[in-house]
């Protein structure tokens, strides 16, 4: 592409610097190799070395390419050392290097400092950007990611109060794509909402704000429930399809490909399994989906059936999507540890589908994926009979793992965020990411550095509310039995 003149040199810095961003120094240097070999040698030995290779050899002397390196070795030096970053620049290498590539290194200190949770990250930011505006009249062409944590610290800055516009400004910098993510539409639409109160055009913003927030409102996801809460709606779940028909469920017992993906499961070969039936569901509608969802629901293969049924559009089985098997153990389980049961739930489905024989690469084991140490300390604690055999078996599993979350969910004052990011990552990590001013719990969980424990918080919280949802349309529907049978005795009567 080079060669062909479809890309340029700008092209070609542009990708080392965005690899050098991402942390892929590898990527970094075969870039940088499309220049010549002496120019990849450069970038591994700022990689390697980035606060020595400033001091010895960056110079702007060689013009564009130079300003290219030294910007490099800046950001690769953020990546360990935002605060020793920060002062290069501020010491020299703002004034030396090109506008564009300055601003480049003071986002890269912005990003890796929000990433560290450091107070200072949305002031970064904010230099960044009135350095780019020196000398340039486009737009800044930093990365969705660097955009993200722009946003995120925004969001703890002024003392948790937050920076709105610096919000708004962030998320209207991303791509089309990542600007429809639902994260970022709820976030716009609660500073649009906040910018409102200062703005003579307050009604227009906040009626944006309002549609915005309509988007994605009902959707099955954390920052759907939120927005549906944000407009005063109700959260309710979707409403249940029409019954599979006999021939629906003849069609899908017939399909091979999902026959042999159960065979190859009770074989003992469920990775293979699971990817013959995969395959199989390929251009399948949602009846078809969830005629195959309920094949693996009837044979409790709890994953196989939730996935399947994740995958309709239109049509929502909240039964299949959230099965409650074991719901009669934890539940009891649940009040004798005073634990929300709908909470329980929703973790164990997020860590195993339900699946009581899972093992994770790691080594955490059963239902609540329990780590072998971990297992043993909280059968000590809560003097449970154990040995390292029952670590798979369902009930021993549930009493450590609910023994276990009752520890973190104590450890963090009853937060059901933290203890499901303390579940995730190890209660090290979620004692470290409190520190700073008082957040929201969706501005705090936004913050948090692994996108892994993000995800699995919001699901956790997410799960949470389809089972009390649940519980609820089950309890009215049993109420509503209940009073058409005294209705009829009366008539009786």
């Amino acid at each position: 592409m080079l060669d062909a003149k479809l890309f340029d040199s700008a092209d070609v810095w542009r990708k080392t610097r965005l690899s050098m961003d991402a942390g892929h120094v590898r990527a970094a240097r075969q870039a940088a190799a499309l220049f010549s070999p002496s120019t990849a040698s450069l970038v591994q030995d700022l990689a390697d070395s980035p606060a020595k290779f400033l001091t010895r050899k960056a110079t702007v002397a060689g013009g564009r390419a130079g300003a290219e390196i030294a910007a490099l070795a800046l950001m690769r030096m953020a990546s360990n050392d935002p605060d020793a970053a920060a002062l290069a620049l501020n010491d020299r290498w703002e004034r030396v290097l090109p506008a564009d590539l300055a601003s480049w290194a003071w986002a890269s200190v912005a990003k890796q400092a929000a990433m560290k949770l450091l107070p200072d990250a949305a002031d970064h930011y904010q230099h960044a950007a009135l350095v780019f505006a020196k000398d340039n009249n486009r737009d800044i062409d930093w990365p969705d990611d660097t955009m993200a944590w722009k946003a995120r610290s925004a969001l703890r800055a002024n003392e948790g109060k937050g920076r709105w516009q610096q919000v708004v400004q962030a998320i209207d910098a991303m791509s089309p794509d990542e600007q429809r993510d639902a994260s970022w539409v709820y976030w716009k639409a609660r500073g649009l909402q906040a910018m409102a109160r200062d703005s003579q055009n307050g009604e227009a913003m906040r009626e944006q704000s309002r549609q915005m927030l309509r988007s994605i409102a009902g959707q099955l996801s954390f920052y759907g429930a939120l927005a549906s809460e944000g407009l005063g709606q109700p959260f309710t779940l979707p409403a249940q399809p029409l019954p599979l028909t006999p021939d629906e469920r003849a069609a899908a017992a017939a399909t091979s490909g999902l026959a042999r993906g159960m065979q190859l499961v009770a074989l003992g070969m469920r990775d293979e399994g699971r990817r013959e039936w995969n395959f199989t569901l390929r251009g399948m509608s949602d009846r078809q989906l969830l005629a195959a969802a309920q094949i693996a629901c009837d044979a409790q293969d709890w994953q196989l059936c939730i996935n399947t049924s994740e995958r309709t559009r239109g049509e929502i089985d909240v039964a299949q999507r959230y099965p409650m098997p074991y719901r009669d153990e934890i539940v009891a389980r649940a009040q004798e540890l005073g634990l929300d049961a709908p909470y329980v739930m929703g973790l164990i489905r997020q860590e195993t589908r339900f699946m009581a024989s899972l093992r994770s690469y790691a080594g955490a084991s059963g239902l609540m994926q329990l780590m072998p140490a971990t297992a043993r300390w909280t059968a000590k604690k809560f003097g449970v009979d154990y040995t390292p055999a029952m670590i798979t078996d369902p009930s021993t599993n549930l009493k450590l793992g609910t023994g276990y979350l009752k520890h973190v969910l104590d450890a963090f004052d009853g937060s059901q965020a933290m203890a499901a990011a303390a579940y995730n990552a190890g209660p090290g990590r979620p004692r470290k990411w409190r520190e700073g001013p008082w957040l929201e719990t969706a501005a705090w969980s936004e913050n948090i550095p692994f996108p892994e424990t993000r995800d699995y918080i919001w699901r956790v919280l997410q799960f949470r509310q389809q089972y009390i949802q649940q519980y609820i349309q089950q309890a009215v529907a049993r109420f509503a039995d209940m009073s058409r049978s005294l209705a009829e005795a009366t008539d009786e009567i």
